[in-house]
């Protein structure tokens, strides 16, 4: 076995977000001969000392690498999340590494399934890089309409947000993307704000994933989806969040506005320049209701056609943000009294029908082993079986 790069260590750390006496803490080093715990950590990340094989293990779960990353010559490029379309404010070294975390996560999945796909010599989707911004908003809006094939009236037939989506998500998903709900890296605390990561899209010609931040109000995930689903049409790869100055982001979200709410619909929410704030909330609300979108996506289509001031458009969405806090954390105390969903009901929504239906498949077929399978899953290979239990090889989820 080839030895520990102790230089790798120390970026490892770095780009966790943590601190010497943090990881020190963590890592469980203990103080020995007055060398205090710290600077133990230190002399093993010079290279003066060499970390034991349980210390390892504890550097690879804190600082989320691959137990070979200690080994490699040169650190790997950062989380290679394509570009950066966010505009983040204040970044947090720490949430900044979760982020990383994720990226490397999804790829590390993507690649899995793209190899079995070429194995089995699928045909790449001709849609993923079709266009460019060139475009306009209204070419790429028709291709993704021609290729998803979803009607705006049969989306608002829906009873609810989270099955408008759920039908968005299926023909997205039958065209040959794979939607993905992820916002933390397994666990509640790990959890990724919205504002740090709204979603991410790797466009790949054969398995093109979608991720979509479920820490996010559910009536902003289908904006969400078609703003990503733009972004593969562009073949762009990279990660969005809330806050959008790049002109990129603006031409995706104007894309996922108006396949949702066209145009000449905006006049029907009876806001202007004219109108205050309380009535401006008000109206907003009422008009998203029923269509199944999120306030905040009403008030940017607003903005974007001149009917709000950018003031106004920032009173409101901070408003919004607001109330949707506090009633994410109501629901969540509600949810602390009760059982809550099933663990696998649960992972099967975040993975989707699509990527279950490939490992199902792919297992059957000896493509895919146990441990492959879970891997691509990000479960536990005894849970796959479980997991697997009602996907149905030819439909969804069967009941």
């Amino acid at each position: 076995m080839p030895n520990v790069n102790h230089e790798i260590l120390r970026w490892a750390r770095d780009t966790a977000g943590l601190s010497l006496k943090e990881a020190a803490d963590k890592i469980g080093i203990l103080p020995r001969l007055k060398v205090s715990a710290v600077d133990r950590l230190a002399a093993i990340e010079a290279g003066d000392v060499e970390p034991s094989r349980p210390q390892l293990l504890k550097m690879a779960q804190h600082y989320r690498r691959p137990l070979v990353t200690f080994y490699m010559s040169a650190p790997p490029r950062k989380g290679d999340r394509g570009e950066d379309f966010r505009n983040v404010p204040d970044r947090q070294t720490d949430v900044e590494a979760l982020v990383d975390a994720l990226v490397r996560d999804i790829r590390a999945r993507q690649s899995m399934v793209r190899a079995v796909l070429v194995d089995d010599e699928a045909k790449p989707l001709p849609f993923i890089g079709s266009m460019n911004m060139a475009d306009g908003v209204g070419g790429v809006l028709a291709s993704i309409r021609q290729i998803i094939r979803i009607d705006l009236s049969e989306f608002r037939a829906q009873a609810s947000p989270e099955s408008a989506f759920a039908l968005l998500r299926s023909r997205v998903e039958a065209a040959g993307v794979f939607v993905l709900l992820m916002g933390n890296l397994g666990s509640h605390h790990s959890a990724i704000d919205v504002e740090a990561f709204r979603g991410f899209a790797l466009a790949d010609d054969v398995a093109p994933f979608v991720v979509l931040n479920d820490q996010d109000a559910r009536s902003a995930w289908s904006f969400t989806l078609i703003h990503e689903l733009a972004h593969l049409w562009l073949g762009t790869t990279g990660v969005s969040g809330v806050f959008a100055d790049a002109q990129i982001e603006k031409f995706c979200n104007d894309v996922a506005g108006s396949f949702l709410l066209p145009a000449n619909e905006l006049p029907v929410v009876g806001v202007d320049l004219k109108t205050d704030v309380e009535t401006a909330a008000r109206r907003i609300g009422e008009f998203a209701e029923g269509r199944h979108l999120s306030r905040s996506m009403v008030a940017y289509s607003l903005l974007r056609a001149g009917s709000l001031t950018e003031n106004t458009w920032r009173t409101l969405t901070g408003r919004f943000r607001v109330q949707w806090r506090q009633s994410r954390d109501a629901n969540r105390e509600r949810q602390k009294d009760s059982s809550g969903p099933n663990y696998y009901v649960v992972r099967r929504h975040r993975l989707g029908a699509a990527l279950l239906q490939f490992v199902s498949r792919n297992m059957s077929d000896g493509a895919l082993t146990p441990t492959k399978a879970s891997q691509v899953l990000g479960v536990k290979p005894r849970s796959v079986a479980m997991l697997l239990s009602t996907v149905g090889l030819s439909g969804g989820p069967v009941s």
